[in-house]
Order: structure tokens, then C-alpha cells, then sequence
């Protein structure tokens, strides 16, 4: 193949067309392969431990294996399964000394609750702590083995603990 006359010749070898006999030609080869284990590949003898799901940290808590500063840094990070009625927002229970509003760890507490065509929307626990209506509290996993009520105060308490640790 010859280089065209036009005024691109840079731009021909450039471009992996250098077709001179005896070069190797770079289009299209892939690069080496490192082997697995090679110096800065290993992987860490002890791998960072993964932070504790809502439920075990629902377990953890309620056992007092865990405390309120760690369980709530748990819950603003973790996924809420919320039931949903037909318009947007949270579905509060009235039949309670203060109304609260059902939440839970896993779809399959929700499922358990609500049954299995029941709507549902996922938020973050911080998202719940910013969204949820002065006033109201929230039951986390209500049929479940480790059901944990948080009254209003105690939502008080938990925007309080967030604010201070996002603004010191």
C-alpha cells in the first residue's frame, strides 16, 4: 500500500495504514496482558469488611450489639421499602398512640406486610429522615422478627445526629 499524494501522509501511518514491510502494525493489536498477581495486583490479604445490611443492622441494634451513632449511619445509607397508596408520599398508620408511618428493610418484609401486589417506592434512610412529616415517627419491618418503632422524638433525634455530623 502506498501513502496517497493528497497532503494527509502524517496522518497515514498515524492512523495504523503504515503498511512498510517488516514493521508490525499497531491497529487493532490489543495491549499486553498483564498476568494476575503481578506487583500491585495482589488482591488484599484482608478485604475492606462490607457495611452491615438494614436488617442486620435492625438485628444488631435491637439486641444492643450496636449502637444509635452506628445504626443510624447504617440507615442513611441503606435502601427503605416504602408501601404506597395512589398518590405520591408516605402511607401513614392513625391507629397508633402517635401516627406512624410503616417502612421496611427488604421488599420481601414489605411483601410480608402488604402482600405481594401491593405498590411500594425505595428511598434512602437519609431521604426518609429529610422527607418524613413533623410529627409522624416510622415502624421499621412491622411483621418482622426485629420490628423497631421510632416515635416522633426519636425522628427529632435523628435529623438532630444527621445535621451534626453533614454540618459539624
Amino acid at each position: 500500500m502506498t501513502e496517497p499524494s493528497c497532503g494527509v501522509s502524517s496522518l497515514w501511518g498515524m492512523y495504523g495504514y503504515d503498511q512498510n514491510v517488516g514493521a508490525q502494525q499497531q491497529y487493532g493489536v490489543p495491549p499486553q496482558q498483564q498476568m494476575p498477581g503481578g506487583y500491585g495486583q495482589q488482591p488484599p490479604l484482608y478485604p475492606e469488611p462490607s457495611p452491615p445490611s438494614l436488617a442486620d443492622a435492625v438485628r444488631a441494634f435491637t439486641t444492643g450489639q450496636m449502637s444509635a451513632e452506628d445504626f443510624q449511619q447504617v440507615f442513611a445509607t441503606s435502601k427503605v421499602y416504602c408501601p404506597r397508596g395512589d398518590n405520591p408520599g408516605f402511607l401513614a398508620l392513625h391507629n397508633t398512640q402517635q401516627p406512624v408511618i410503616p417502612m421496611f428493610t427488604s421488599l420481601k418484609e414489605l411483601r410480608r406486610y402488604a402482600g405481594k401486589e401491593s405498590k411500594y417506592f425505595v428511598i434512602t434512610g437519609a431521604e426518609v429522615i429529610d422527607l418524613l412529616p413533623t410529627g409522624y415517627g416510622f415502624v421499621l419491618d412491622m411483621e418482622g422478627e426485629h420490628r423497631m418503632v421510632f416515635d416522633a422524638k426519636a425522628v427529632e433525634q435523628m435529623v438532630e445526629f444527621a445535621m451534626r455530623r453533614m454540618y459539624g
